[in-house]
């Protein structure tokens, strides 16, 4: 009975590992922390992670206990529009602020609790009253600790 012997050629070894690098990179690209900047809010620098991926935004500050050292997380959109967030995987409370595209704050939701249990469908999702292009996620009693305003302003670096 004869053998059937498979061989590999050089080409297909090389795209295997080729593939397998890409592979491992995207797997480490996806478990990085989001970067994070230094914003200034009330005269006060925060330093904030910043969303710069679609699984940064998804995510947010999603699974997490704390900010881990961190003031809040800022999410700058590409579009003027009622961003809406919704509290998915939350295990702290936050206060949430809605900025315009020139760092105005146009409105604000104080203390919103999380909603641990409950399904993506039934989460409360959180719109401004006006238009927004930047939203900035903070923890619950730092707005009124800080008597932000609407109208206040966001400094970007």
């Amino acid at each position: 009975m004869a053998k059937n012997h498979v061989l590999i050629s050089k080409w297909q070894l090389l795209f295997v590992g080729a593939f397998f690098c890409c592979f491992v990179f995207l797997i480490f690209w996806n478990s990085r922390a989001p970067g994070t900047e230094v914003v200034m809010l009330q005269d006060e620098p925060l330093q904030v992670y910043v969303a710069k991926t679609v699984k940064d935004t998804y995510t947010g500050l999603g699974g997490r206990d704390d900010l881990d050292g961190k003031d809040g997380m800022l999410f700058v959109f590409d579009f003027s529009s009622r961003h809406g967030i919704v509290m998915r995987d939350m295990r702290f409370p936050i206060d949430i602020v809605w900025f315009d595209e020139f760092g105005t704050v146009v409105d604000m939701a104080p203390a919103i609790a999380p909603e641990p249990g409950v399904p993506e469908y039934a989460l409360t999702v959180y719109r401004p009253r006006a238009d927004a292009t930047m939203v900035l996620e903070l923890p619950a009693g730092w707005a009124a600790e800080h008597s932000l305003e609407v109208g206040d302003i966001l400094r970007l670096p």
